[in-house]
């Protein structure tokens, strides 16, 4: 009887990725450098669903390491906008004991339905209209130090490595300066509470370059690269 040869294809370690619309190209540059490396990177989009579905398989144990770009679903949990994750977003990498890199990216809107859709409590603020049925209100300076707090704590409690990389010049497409959403004061508020808040144990990475620069997404990239061989 002739043997039958069977081969197998060697599984890729996983990393999981948030995503956006606005960070696609920091995501995307990111992902490129972590696969010629040997690692698979799958992408979830920060939506409310695909955050909880990125914690989901974070918990499941499946997952190498974490390249959370894309953290604004906690804007929407906040202000109470559509696409919130619910408040467990970025704890499954913690408790898992997972390596990973957290940045504030778009941090800077909340997404909202149809323009008369929104509360009337927000009105008066500054609203991006990105299509008929999707609205973007800028997060202000009060509600940027409550989000730069919530996310150093949750990172506080990682016990695996793991880093935060703040992109100084803009955290999503249009708070670029000129765009739209360009608001330094609520940044700056952004910022400082992340500063503020995290503990001295956590590596803390400032790049004077705009999220999607590839500067950034390079240093996001070799982070985790780092973090992985710890």
């Amino acid at each position: 009887m002739v043997g039958v040869k069977t081969s197998t294809v060697e599984e890729k370690p996983i990393i999981v990725a948030s995503m956006f619309g606005n960070t696609t190209d920091c995501v995307d540059h990111a992902r490129g450098i972590l696969e010629d490396k040997g690692y698979e990177v799958l992408v979830f989009h920060s939506t409310g669903t695909g955050g909880k579905t990125m914690e989901s398989l974070i918990e499941s144990g499946m997952v190498k390491g974490v390249l959370d770009i894309t953290t604004t679903e906690w804007a929407d949990e906040v202000t109470g906008a559509t696409l919130s994750a619910g408040p467990t977003r970025l704890e499954a990498a913690g408790k898992a004991g997972i390596p990973a890199i957290v940045t504030p990216g778009c941090l800077d809107m909340a997404n909202f339905g149809e323009r008369e859709t929104i509360p009337e409590k927000y009105e008066g603020r500054n609203f991006y209209i990105h299509n008929p049925q999707v609205t973007l209100m800028r997060t202000n300076v009060e509600e940027c130090a409550r989000l730069g707090k919530i996310l150093a704590e949750k990172v506080n409690a990682y016990v695996a490595p793991v880093t935060v990389l703040l992109p100084t010049k803009a955290i999503s497409i249009i708070s670029a300066e000129g765009q739209a959403f360009y608001d330094p004061g609520a940044d700056a508020a952004l910022f400082s509470a992340i500063k503020d808040n995290l503990a001295d144990s956590v590596e803390l990475i400032e790049v004077d370059a705009e999220i999607n620069d590839q500067a950034f997404s390079r240093a996001c990239a070799e982070a985790l690269l780092k973090n992985l061989t710890a």
